[in-house]
This record gives C-alpha cells, sequence and structure tokens, in this order.
C-alpha cells in the first residue's frame, strides 16, 4: 500500500519539475529585465557589485545579468536544462560568496541568502536530475 502511494507522487515528479523550470525561469528573465533595458539600471547593479568589492564589476554585472536572462530563457522550455542548472548554481554561488562578507553571521544573513542559496540548490537538482519529461530535452532526446 505504501509502495502504491509513493509510485502516485512519483508520476508527479514531471510536473513538479515543469513548475520548478517555469516559476524559476520566468522569475530570473522578470528579475534581471530591468537591468537589460535600462542602462541605468545596470549601472546600478555594476555600483551594487562595486560596494560588495566584486572583481571586475563592469564585466561582472553584464555577464551575471545576461547568463541570469539566458538560463531563464532556457529553463521555461526545459532546453540544455542540465547546463542551465549548472549555470545557475555557478552564478549564485559566486552571488552568495560576494554576499558573505557583508556582515557578520546571523539571522538577517541568513534570510538575505535564502533565495540565492535555494537558485543554487535548485540549479544542482537540475543539473543532476534534469527537465522531467515535460520538456525539449525530453522530446529531443526521444527523437
Amino acid at each position: 500500500m505504501i509502495l502504491n502511494r509513493l509510485d502516485g507522487l512519483r508520476r508527479g515528479e514531471d510536473a513538479a519539475f515543469a513548475l520548478l523550470r517555469l516559476y524559476l525561469g520566468g522569475f530570473l528573465i522578470w528579475g534581471v529585465w530591468d537591468n537589460i533595458t535600462s542602462a541605468a539600471r545596470m549601472a546600478e547593479f555594476e555600483a551594487f557589485l562595486t560596494s560588495l568589492d566584486c572583481p571586475w564589476p563592469t564585466l561582472a554585472a553584464p555577464v551575471s545579468v545576461w547568463a541570469q536572462l539566458l538560463i531563464g530563457v532556457l529553463l521555461i522550455p526545459g532546453l540544455l536544462t542540465r547546463f542551465a542548472g549548472l549555470l545557475l548554481a555557478v552564478n549564485f554561488a559566486v552571488a552568495v560568496w560576494l554576499l558573505s562578507g557583508l556582515e557578520a553571521p546571523g539571522e538577517a544573513v541568513a534570510r538575505e541568502m535564502f533565495g540565492p542559496m535555494m537558485c543554487i540548490l535548485a540549479g544542482l537538482v537540475l543539473a543532476t536530475h534534469g527537465p522531467g519529461a515535460w520538456s525539449a530535452d525530453a522530446r529531443l532526446a526521444r527523437r
């Protein structure tokens, strides 16, 4: 009986991965769109990276923004999902590394790190598991 219930949960796996990809991909695109469409917003992001002592903030800002846009565009249809997941994990690992120098560890820092850490973990899950059956990757693999 318990095994039957577990099989039922596994059937929802593809829907769960599709929802994860759609939400995360859409959120990433929405989150960087202002940086892409506004030079002033990109300059603000560059200044923020400078305040974190990021190496080469003039290069790092557009690379991070365009990487997040690319990740979002790939995640929504589930195309090159393992690559996109790895890129997501690396991009946000750098963010966590930069943000970790802000202040002493504590509850406030843990709360600020939640979003970036969840992006790392979601990226690792997608990189290791793949997109699920409801994806362009799965469709291409069937051909």
